[in-house]
């Protein structure tokens, strides 16, 4: 007997939504089809749309009708027939019978698609200051900063003599990069991800002085076009980290140092950036909003048109960038912009490249926000995938499983399939301690909000926190396992610079570590080069669906497949050797990814095998 089918053709794409036909075919052996229902769930809003009989053609009826989508990054959609006096449908899974949840429907988008470049590669995360200085490049001393003597020099946290945060430089920069883009090449890495480079007055430039020229410490525009240029050359794109949500107080917009020629926001309300900034007026006097209370960061009034015509116009700051050849932006705080904000963005990228990337740290589920950061449509493409995150690291460290299972299941039923395709599943960032000291120390609250939250902030400890060496291989077994399971999720594989060699960092200051260019744990380094190369030798993983098979306390199993390809891959979360059952399709196939020596039906301790059919 053959299958009930469906096509969905677009009839006709339009600026704020799209034509489409709908067309079903049910055999005459199923019976006589007495109605038949498209049917689409948005949010909390079930619309549906009745298909008329339009012919019969080879034992088949058709069924017909037209509808209009309004630009949307994920509907949820299911048919419903009766037929012989039964209620049946037409979905993706067959998991109830009587009710229809979105984990049995199709989804698709109206007028949304993420890049093609950025769906399942791999990234590499820099923190621009303490990746590699260019030996042809001498740090000059400027104000409110101090300059380390080489990478080798011992990195202080905390407050400098005049109680400035984060002023100590290394002096990473764009040229040093250049110079390493065939060892980034080498981990399979085609997309680079840059931390902010416009001139700032912290080492991290998350506190902007002036958008319109990299920071004199990491180079000139020109490097920047010429790292832009050299990438290209070899494969690779540039995402920048974008900071629109605030500026740094030492700024030319702020000025209250009075470090610049221009009359500052804090100087004046005369200044022509008086209006970039949110504040209030009372008793004679101007208050500003500064993020999270830190006065070295004035908030920005994301409602203010000639803070909008700044960034976001013609000409503005985003084309400038773009100009010098950037793919991308990294949206700092993006939770913390308006949609509308958000949207001006997204039209200032695709103005400048109609597949620009548009990727927002938003850290917990962002279609739940009541905010239209993707569903929309018309914001982000992705977000960095911190909740999944959070729950691998609780699988791995505390065998949570009920966590992971339902972030798997949110994530595959919520969110639109090309972002998923385009999430950032990052081995650590520069706001969590690095991975291999997750996975080797017990130092962290477990039942916190977040898997790395800290018992102990204290400066010192953070600073002078070093692991064992009986500590750093446990925790490297179970951080290998844990980036195997990274290779064969849907999604952006991030690595933040250094932990590829092992990089020690507890806490989000001493997690900032120059790369340790001489010092380099090999074996990882190896591994990771391993790691990259599945993921150019499996092009279906950018884009293959994923059905979770098994969680328990010993493995963790799930499947990679599209319509040709398919793979099973299965992680041992144990210092203990497992045993699995191979699923019969799966048997005498030879082509396998394995960590640790494993094979088909057996896991090594930490272990992983991945088998493709």
């Amino acid at each position: 007997m053959n299958d009930v089918s469906f096509k969905i053709n677009e009839i006709e794409k339009l600026e704020n939504g799209n034509n489409y036909q709908i067309i079903v075919e049910i055999p005459f052996e199923y019976g006589f089809v007495d109605n038949l229902d498209f049917i689409i769930e948005k949010g909390n809003k079930t619309m549906v749309f009745p298909l008329k009989h339009l012919r019969n053609i080879d034992n088949k009826a058709y069924f017909e009708t037209n509808v209009y989508l309004e630009t949307s990054a994920i509907y949820h959609y299911y048919f419903k027939y009766k037929i012989n006096n039964q209620i049946k449908y037409i979905k993706k899974e067959n998991l109830l019978k009587d009710l229809i949840k979105k984990d049995e429907m199709y989804k698709m988008s109206v007028n949304f698609e993420t890049p093609n470049w950025a769906k399942g590669k791999v990234m590499y995360h820099i923190f621009v200051d303490r990746f590699n200085r260019s030996h042809d490049v001498k740090l000059f001393s400027m104000p409110r900063r101090t300059i380390y003597n080489s990478f080798s020099d011992e990195m202080k946290i905390g407050p400098d003599k005049n109680n400035i945060w984060n002023a100590d430089f290394y002096g990473g920069n764009l040229k040093g990069i250049e110079e390493k883009l065939d060892y980034i090449k080498s981990l399979g890495v085609e997309i680079i991800y840059l931390s902010p480079i416009v001139y700032s007055q912290s080492n991290h430039r998350y506190d902007t002085s002036d958008y319109e020229q990299v920071d004199p410490y990491a180079g000139s525009n020109q490097d920047l076009k010429d790292l832009c240029d050299k990438a290209h050359e070899k494969g690779m794109k540039i995402v920048l980290d974008a900071v629109f949500n605030h500026t740094g107080n030492d700024s030319k917009y702020f000025n209250e140092y009075n470090t610049f020629n221009t009359i500052g926001a804090f100087q004046s309300d005369d200044s022509p950036y008086a209006s970039f900034y949110k504040q209030q007026v009372s008793d004679n006097k101007t208050t500003f909003d500064y993020w999270w209370g830190m006065t070295n960061l004035p908030v920005c009034d994301a409602n203010s048109n000639e803070w909008k015509n700044y960034i976001l116009g013609v000409g503005g700051i985003i084309d400038q960038w773009f100009k010098l050849g950037i793919d991308g932006l990294r949206l700092d705080v993006a939770d913390e912009l308006t949609d509308e904000f958000i949207e001006g963005i997204r039209v200032a990228v695709k103005r400048n490249k109609e597949d620009g990337l548009i990727l927002g740290e938003v850290w917990k589920n962002p279609m739940r926000m009541q905010r239209g950061y993707i569903d929309s449509g018309k914001c982000l493409d992705t977000v960095m995938n911190y909740s999944l995150i959070d729950a691998l690291i609780r699988y791995f460290k505390y065998n949570d499983i009920t966590k992971l299972a339902n972030i798997l299941k949110d994530i595959k039923r919520e969110y639109p399939t090309d972002t998923i395709n385009t999430l950032m599943n990052f081995t650590s960032t520069h706001d969590i301690s690095r991975a291999i000291n997750i996975f080797s120390a017990y130092d962290f609250n477990e039942f916190d909000e977040w898997a790395w939250n800290l018992k102990n902030n204290n400066l010192d400890y953070c600073q002078n926190y070093k692991l064992t060496k009986e500590q750093y291989e446990y925790g490297k077994n179970i951080y290998k396992a844990y980036v195997f399971t990274l290779t064969f999720l849907p999604g952006i594989l991030s690595i933040f610079y250094g932990d590829e060699v092992g990089v020690e960092g507890i806490g989000n200051l001493a997690n900032r570590k120059p790369y340790p260019w001489n010092k380099q744990d090999m074996d990882l380094l190896n591994y990771f080069k391993y790691i990259g190369n599945i993921r150019k030798q499996e092009p279906f993983l950018q884009e293959a669906d994923l059905n979770i098979l098994d969680i328990n306390q010993d493995y963790f199993m799930f499947e990679r497949y599209n319509n040709n390809e398919s793979t099973l891959v299965t992680i041992n979360r144990t210092p203990d050797e497992k045993e699995f059952i191979l699923p019969r399709e799966y048997k005498g196939k030879s082509k396998t990814y394995t960590l640790n020596n494993s094979k088909s039906g057996y896991l090594s301790p930490y272990g992983g095998v991945a088998i493709k059919k």
